[in-house]
């Protein structure tokens, strides 16, 4: 049966980083890897509905983006195109040291991260590389309009063009500095997955297992770094909650009404296992921290055994190390259930985040329980005004239909 449409669209967002860090490593320049990969894309999306799917699409894009790559950049050099020149030695060549990072994606994670860029920068442009993310996914996580973070990955590329800076892979005395960019990816990449920005469906499995593949792979690159450990630990902890977090039919479940039964207990003693060594190193971060509060709710055989002091002693904590105002309102909704909706909508009130679907979620949500119904539906659209995810824009939607009814 020939793939469809909605198939090859899969295999782009599932291959497009790889095939990008492959063809980067054969030419040793992002722009001509990008092409090749996109151009090798546009022939599978003539090709493959009419002669089917080829026994291995990944294998087929790379080889059609370096075949044609080759072609364009052949021709190129014949006009004494010393860029097309340099490339093609460059692929005539091909790396034969591997140096410390072997795995393509994550080589080319840790080449974006080049201190000559701002860290936002960093992170914006490894995750539209190598995240699957689109442009407007990325300014989502950055909490940011989509035209802004388009001039910054436009300024991103332009600044590695320009100052000549080499895509190649860090010595291994340069992967510390870079570490806290790579952390970061890893996280977003992970957090999209988890919580797709846009679209049907709530999770985006394609991403969560590429974020925690990455993460083990960092985790053994670099065993004395906590923070690896940590963030490992927390996609862990987080992940083993996936399959409760919706009913079959799609629809959202909060943690508190989750059928804790389907919580996969074998990633959740792995991720705690994590935390402890992560405890024995007495080098608390934030991506340990975090892991922290994950293993605090996975110890609560029911909702109501959660240990909320300790989660909000440990938000006091991430709030010290990294003060943020994502942080702060995760730490009002842990306060509500120690002191009541009441005193957590009036820290609510005091962050900045109008931007953010989930600080109106969250506001709709106390005072839905404050009995402050019109308010709460007011609230509630709002969120669902900026959420680009269907999952939640029904759960939304719902909430908003059975306040408005009251």
């Amino acid at each position: 049966m020939p793939p469809s449409a909605a198939e090859i669209e899969g295999i782009f967002r599932a291959e497009y980083g790889r095939a990008v860090a492959v063809l980067n490593r054969s030419f040793g320049d992002l722009d001509i890897a990008e092409d090749a990969v996109q151009d090798a894309f546009t022939v599978a999306v003539q090709r493959w509905p009419a002669d089917g799917l080829p026994p291995s699409p990944a294998g087929w894009i790379i080889t059609t983006a370096r075949n044609r790559a080759i072609d364009r950049l052949r021709r190129e050099a014949s006009r004494k195109d010393r860029q097309a020149q340099a490339a093609l030695l460059h692929a005539q060549s091909e790396l034969a040291e591997e140096g410390p990072v072997r795995d393509d994606r994550l080589r080319l994670i840790f080449t974006c991260c080049h201190p000559a860029l701002g860290q936002a920068a960093q992170v914006a442009l490894t995750l539209r590389l190598l995240g699957g993310l689109t442009t407007e996914q990325i300014a989502r996580a950055f909490l940011a309009p989509g035209p802004t973070m388009a001039q910054r990955l436009v300024r991103a590329k332009g600044k590695i063009r320009d100052a000549g800076i080499p895509y190649r892979v860090p010595d291994e005395a340069d992967l510390p500095d870079r570490l806290r960019a790579v952390l970061a990816v890893l996280y977003l990449i992970f957090n999209e997955g988890y919580t797709a920005s846009s679209g049907p469906a709530l999770v985006r499995d394609d991403l969560c297992a590429e974020g925690i593949r990455l993460a083990r792979l960092l985790a053994g690159l670099m065993p004395d770094e906590p923070e690896a450990m940590g963030l490992l630990a927390l996609m862990l902890l987080t992940d083993a909650r996936r399959d409760a977090r919706t009913t079959g039919s799609g629809e959202l479940v909060l943690l508190a009404d989750q059928d804790r039964g389907r919580w996969d207990r074998a990633l959740i003693a792995e991720g705690q296992d994590l935390v402890r060594r992560c405890l024995r190193r007495g080098q608390p971060g934030p991506y340990q921290i975090q892991a922290a509060i994950q293993a605090v709710h996975s110890d609560a055989a029911t909702a109501a055994d959660t240990d909320w002091r300790q989660i909000v002693q440990l938000y006091d904590q991430l709030l010290a190390v990294m003060p943020s105002p994502v942080v702060a309102l995760n730490r009002a909704v842990a306060v509500a259930e120690i002191d009541g909706p009441e005193v957590a909508l009036a820290l609510t009130d005091r962050i900045a985040l109008d931007g953010f679907y989930l600080f109106h979620a969250i506001r709709a949500d106390l005072l839905r329980r404050l009995g402050r119904d019109d308010e709460a539906a007011r609230a509630y659209r709002a969120a669902i005004e900026r959420t680009g995810n269907a999952a939640e824009r029904n759960f939304l939607e719902r909430r908003l239909r059975a306040v408005s009814a009251h």
